[in-house]
């Protein structure tokens, strides 16, 4: 079977197969449909290797109420085609996987059908449709919101909600952003200066270290300053590197994570610290900082003192209720467990920890 890209390939399932079956089988019924939920064809990143789980002709249906999804269902898992453009449209079911790997004699088939207020809930823990609070906001994943922003859809039949939903989704209010990217230059801060020290005192791998955290919450900063929603780490690279001027952090990182000594991975660090520091002034979203380097203390080696990005961030936030919470930012920001983050109840629990008494 020749590797067709997974939107693609989505699409046209939907288009030429599920769309003409719902018209012909429900003609009254009113859905929306589309490829919104995991998997590396969000991003445009699949390949053959996706391929091997969770991959293949796949949809999502969304209708108006609980009481419509079962009828769907019946019509979709008696009469779905075996197989479109080579692919089965069964998968087969392992306990590693969420849904399986396509396989023409398998149990069930890569159509879900959901209401969307029941799967708003499920994947958020709130439904956007009734606003988006800052508690909704600082409680969701960045790669959450990168899903259910990425992919596509591919039919709004419920008056447009699917497609409303996304377009309150595709960004943070101000405030809210000037927090998030205040706990982020807060997060560096706090490291920037433990790689000098390490190496200092001959620690080379503490130093490295240090220096991949950093390298880290660098990307995610640098997406965020440029208003796209870091995923989780195996496409981080991927996405911040396809930013349009991503090059000289890049370049900046690469020589920080290289092979060289301690010069090398600080000249490297600084570089690429100031250029995102750049990108934070050009916002406009707070009193411009200066983005040069300087020494720790005294001490022979630079840091940028991101504190004062983050000072001058907090500043600007107009919210008082949003001033007074802790410089935390969004969850995922201080939280990387993966049975916590794809969890909704779980890290909204987490998340409440944290707001003003």
């Amino acid at each position: 079977m020749a590797f067709v890209p997974g939107l693609t390939l989505c699409r046209r399932f939907h288009d030429e197969v599920l769309a003409p079956l719902l018209a012909r089988r429900l003609p009254r019924l009113r859905y929306a449909a589309g490829r919104l939920d995991s998997g590396s064809e969000l991003l445009g990143l699949d390949t053959e290797r996706s391929t091997d789980h969770d991959w293949g002709p796949r949809t999502q249906l969304f209708v108006a109420g609980p009481d419509e999804v079962e009828p769907v269902r019946a019509v979709l898992d008696t009469e779905l085609p075996a197989e479109f453009l080579g692919w089965p449209t069964r998968f087969a079911g392992r306990p590693d996987v969420r849904l399986g790997v396509v396989d023409a004699d398998g149990d069930r088939h890569g159509v879900d059908v959901d209401d969307l207020a029941g799967w708003l809930r499920g994947r958020l823990g709130f439904d956007p449709r009734a606003g988006v609070g800052v508690d909704d906001w600082l409680a969701t994943p960045t790669q959450r919101l990168a899903e259910l922003t990425g992919g596509a859809v591919f039919h709004d039949g419920l008056d447009g909600a699917l497609t409303a939903v996304r377009s309150r989704l595709a960004w943070y209010p101000d405030d809210v952003w000037r927090h998030v990217l205040a706990a982020a230059w807060m997060r560096i801060g706090q490291a920037e200066h433990l790689a000098g020290r390490c190496a200092e005192v001959g620690d080379e791998l503490g130093s490295r270290v240090v220096t991949a955290g950093l390298a880290r919450d660098l990307m995610r900063l640098g997406l965020l300053t440029r208003r796209r929603w870091p995923p989780y780490a195996k496409w981080l690279g991927t996405v911040f590197a396809r930013l349009s001027a991503a090059a000289p952090v890049v370049d900046g990182l690469s020589a920080a994570l290289g092979p060289d000594g301690w010069a090398a991975r600080q000249a490297g660090l600084v570089g690429a610290l100031e250029t995102v520091a750049g990108w934070t002034n050009d916002l406009g979203l707070a009193a411009p900082v200066d983005p040069t380097a300087r020494p720790f203390h005294g001490r022979p080696f630079l840091v940028l003192d991101a504190g004062r990005f983050a000072t001058a961030l907090r500043a600007a936030i107009e919210d008082p209720e949003l001033r007074a919470r802790p410089p935390v930012g969004a969850v995922d920001q201080y939280l990387d467990n993966v049975d916590v983050l794809t969890h909704p109840q779980r890290v909204r629990r987490v998340a409440a920890t944290v707001r003003p008494d």
